[in-house]
């Protein structure tokens, strides 16, 4: 072999230079390349987003086969008006899947009346976040009175939690109702939007200015 075959050789590599052509198809492909990682890993993060808010906040609240306590092992709470002035008194019955409600509602003077059932989210009252869903859903039979739904939020100071306006169907059989978050209004304070990284209770409140009885019955309750 000549001996100047090596030098030919260096002499050859040392003036090579690459296409252009070449350069731009290996930048379109380190491209394509990050943004199917990007949205594979977008993806990824969403779907344990969902399932982490899934495994924490389920979607069924209580479907009232415990006697006394909710599908999160938490006691239902009554609460009444007595301490705000009013008079209104109570009572529920739970069994074979249903709960029961009926009383009185008795305001003070210049004060509403209420009864509510409360539902904690964790026996702490520490708060939820729902945003994976877009309201209450409850089977629900209404009997005598007005009956609402209401969230409780750790942003809300002074009682005034968001409530639903009175559920309107038909009295006397159980009925399927869906109630949006969005929907929900304060009764007395400046409008705010619910957070719903804040929730701490779904509560079944009966509420009136005037003397009134009042009773309903529901199956089930939880969120959509």
């Amino acid at each position: 072999m000549p001996r100047f075959w090596p030098l030919q050789v260096k002499h050859h590599f040392t003036h090579y230079h690459p296409s252009p052509n070449m350069n731009l198809l290996s930048s379109s492909s380190r491209s394509r390349r990050s943004l199917v990682a990007t949205a594979l890993i977008t993806t990824l993060l969403t779907v344990s987003s969902i399932a982490a808010r899934a495994a924490t906040t389920p979607a069924l609240l209580d479907d009232f086969s415990d006697a006394k306590r909710n599908s999160n092992g938490i006691d239902r709470l009554l609460i009444d008006d007595k301490g705000a002035g009013s008079q209104s008194h109570a009572s529920l019955k739970c069994e074979n899947g249903i709960i029961a409600v009926e009383g009185e509602l008795v305001p003070g003077r210049g004060v509403p009346a209420f009864i509510s059932v409360v539902s904690l989210l964790s026996p702490e009252g520490k708060p939820h976040d729902l945003t994976g869903y877009e309201g209450v859903r409850l089977r629900v039979k209404p009997g005598k009175g007005p009956l609402a739904i209401q969230v409780s939020s750790t942003e809300i100071q002074n009682f005034d939690y968001h409530t639903s306006a009175p559920i309107a169907v038909k009295r006397g059989e159980f009925t399927e109702v869906r109630i949006s978050f969005k929907d929900m209004k304060r009764a007395w304070s400046e409008q705010t939007a619910l957070n719903l990284k804040s929730i701490t209770s779904i509560n079944l409140v009966s509420f009136s200015m005037a003397k009134a009885d009042f009773s309903y019955a529901v199956d089930e309750i939880g969120f959509y």
